[in-house]
């Protein structure tokens, strides 16, 4: 009886032995980043469509970020924010054209010295290989939706059968599955939605053919005093049937694309947009007609694409849940930048304006982090890889420019950024969005243009959510533009961005 009950302590005891060490074990992370993935198509951000219960759930059991920024509002350079913790004119990565320098000190290589196992699969856009990586399995570039290529470690290149979103899936838990299970892990899943041309998954099309869109208020914005939005070109109008839309999708632009699908798919994809072409054929629209039709178009197809993307971010959550992995793994969803839809009448991004410079944060820790929080407080992409740091127990480097996120989430706030700081720099191409930098607080954003005329736009985002009003001209602002011209200029200095200060010193 004696022997017994001391088996039974000693069993006791080792149990609670192994559950202190569970708890003391260092956090698992798995980083969700998407493409082009605007917050008016998330419900937790704008309670329309309801498409995203899966992203949803993550904020619900977690925190929810209401005022999260990208810095430079493009695909390549937002992920080079997100490795280095530091501006484009930093880490060297500016735009979508350059090679990013793979060797310099970036998240996932401090937590490899910490001990952490890190992968990174899907989308990678960054023209170099990974480095600081234990595993990766990346896109060429922005990759295919359908039977999708794909680079390995030894730079050997296959196609994969299937749906892009879902293959990706199926490599995340096969790494999940296969991965050193005694080590924490940091793992980056790269979606390649829900970026153009915004193909569903043939299980998804025509899901919201009954849907007549409404469209945005200053849809039909005629770019009155704000000259760089004149000069764009990324309206709605210069959508490509083919490339887009997904008419006679073997020809032109959209050939590439289309020649990805083996038989089966190619027999169910024309089988749906033969009709839509048909339908296009007969109506024989122009001019507004034909505008709005593009955007009725565009806003399916977008968001059937998020249909699938939610529902395999719901497996992998999924899989966490059933091998006991949520409690000590922080989840983080987010997305490169925001997006257009049908706002001034555009789709991408680019623009400093709120609809493109705003991103979807949400994350879920529940070792760490209380359910249902909901967080005002301006945050920039340059936290993250202060707080997977500081998450992982590695310390931060001073020159990261970031600040880690972990006392906003854990209530332990002392003081915060008032102001955020924004540079893009891409022009001409792609869209003709002119390069610019400026300053956004929690109720008014200054902006200056350059490049190609140089010019200022102020908001008084209170007033004006939308962005439609520039206050500059004239002087009735002079008081409240040199303080933001001041503000603008510390930041700048903080940053320690030389070309937008001698931009600030040209400027008028």
């Amino acid at each position: 009886m004696k022997k017994a009950a001391l088996n039974l302590i000693v069993y006791l005891f080792a149990g609670c032995a192994v559950n202190v060490a569970a708890q003391n074990k260092e956090p698992n992370i798995l980083f969700i980043i998407s493409d082009d993935h605007a917050l008016q198509a998330i419900n937790t951000y704008s309670g329309k469509y309801g498409i995203t219960p899966n992203i949803d759930r993550i904020g619900k059991e977690g925190v929810v970020f209401r005022n999260a920024f990208v810095t430079n509002s493009i695909c390549a350079p937002s992920r080079a924010v997100l490795l280095t913790g530091k501006y484009s004119h930093k880490n060297g990565h500016r735009d979508n054209r350059s090679r990013f320098d793979a060797s310099q000190d970036v998240f996932s290589r401090r937590l490899q010295q910490g001990g952490y196992q890190t992968a990174w699969i899907g989308k990678w856009h960054l023209e170099s290989y990974p480095q600081g990586f234990d595993y990766w399995k990346i896109l060429p570039g922005q990759g295919f939706y359908y039977n999708p290529e794909f680079i390995s470690m030894t730079g050997d290149t296959s196609s994969i059968d299937g749906y892009c979103t879902e293959v990706i899936t199926d490599l995340t838990l096969d790494w999940l599955d296969k991965r050193e299970k005694d080590k924490p892990f940091c793992l980056v899943v790269g979606e390649k939605a829900t970026h153009r041309t915004w193909m569903p998954d043939l299980q998804d099309l025509g899901r919201f053919d009954n849907v007549d869109f409404k469209l945005p208020e200053n849809f039909w914005d005629d770019y009155a005093g704000r000259k760089a939005a004149q000069k764009q070109f990324m309206t709605i109008e210069s959508l490509h049937l083919s490339y887009d839309l997904k008419l006679q999708a073997d020809t032109g632009m959209g050939k590439a694309n289309y020649l990805r699908f083996d038989a089966g798919q190619k027999k169910i994809w024309d089988a749906y947009y033969d009709k839509i072409e048909l339908e296009f054929s007969s109506k024989n629209v122009s001019g507004k007609d034909l505008t709005e039709w593009k955007f009725q178009r565009y806003m399916r197809d977008y968001l059937s694409t998020a249909v699938s993307m939610d529902r395999n971010i719901g497996r992998i959550l999924d899989y966490l849940d059933q091998h006991g992995l949520k409690e000590n793994t922080l989840v983080v969803y987010t997305s490169d930048q925001g997006f257009y839809m049908g706002e001034h009448r555009w789709f991408d991004k680019r623009f400093m304006y709120e609809e493109s410079m705003r991103m979807p944060l949400l994350m879920r820790y529940p070792g760490k982090i209380k359910a249902g929080i909901e967080i005002n407080d301006l945050v920039v992409n340059i936290d993250f890889a202060p707080t997977l740091l500081s998450v992982g127990g590695v310390q931060v480097p001073e020159n990261i420019q970031g600040k880690s996120l972990l006392p906003l989430v854990e209530g332990k706030r002392t003081e915060w950024r008032e102001s955020v700081y924004y540079h893009y720099y891409e022009y001409p191409d792609e869209h003709r969005v002119m390069p610019h930098f400026g300053i956004r607080t929690k109720r008014y954003k200054l902006i200056r243009f350059y490049g190609d005329g140089d010019f200022w736009e102020l908001y008084d985002l209170s007033n004006d959510a939308r962005e439609m009003n520039n206050l500059y001209p004239g002087r009735k602002y002079d008081k409240l533009v040199k303080a933001l011209k001041d503000d603008l200029k510390s930041l700048i200095q903080q940053y320690d961005d030389q070309e937008a200060l001698e931009k600030m010193m040209d400027g008028k």
